[in-house]
């Protein structure tokens, strides 16, 4: 009798162990990357965190001041044109998230980038004819101005903005 007494306390103690060797090596395995030498698109040293700006109906109720635009941080995959890739990410607008949170762009849907030159302090942003698309109203250009202004005097390497449109830059953003 004691025989079977201790033949079954084995028999129990053996499954006991078998079970929870089990459950450990499916609960690591679980949990466990194998595939280490594929490189991450989601790698955040691949990434830089830069501001746009735009204007906030709920952080400026009032819009007293026009050239108020407030920073949005995004995430872009690092580049030497930082710069170009900032404006680009300010001309895809608030998201849906930014919008619940009162973020909105005076500028219009579409516009494009002509080209973006750097020097001596000096950005000259250059944009296609949809910028001044049936823009009216002095606070609207203020805004707009200021929200690429302000997108790129980020950078320590620009101080000054110079907005174009086609090249032109005298009779632009006119109210």
């Amino acid at each position: 009798m004691k025989k079977i007494i201790l033949w079954i306390s084995l028999i129990i103690i053996l499954a006991i162990t078998v079970g929870i060797v089990n459950f450990a090596i499916n609960f690591n395995t679980n949990n466990v990357n194998f595939n280490t030498n594929k490189k991450s698109d989601n790698n955040e040293q691949d990434y830089l965190a830069i501001n746009v700006y735009f204007s906030n109906s709920l952080k400026d109720p009032e819009a007293m001041d026009c050239s108020l635009v407030f920073p949005v941080e995004r995430k872009i995959k690092k580049t030497e044109a930082v710069g170009r890739a900032a404006l680009e990410e300010l001309l895809k607008g608030p998201t849906a998230e930014e919008k619940n949170e009162g973020y909105f762009s005076n500028i219009n849907e579409g516009v494009k980038i002509n080209s973006l030159v750097i020097e001596n302090g000096v950005a000259k942003a250059d944009f296609d004819e949809k910028l001044e698309y049936q823009v009216g109203g002095s606070c609207r250009v203020l805004a707009i101005a200021s929200q690429i202004r302000q997108t790129l005097k980020q950078f320590s390497s620009v101080n000054n903005v110079i907005i174009s449109i086609n090249g032109r830059t005298e009779d632009i953003l006119q109210p």
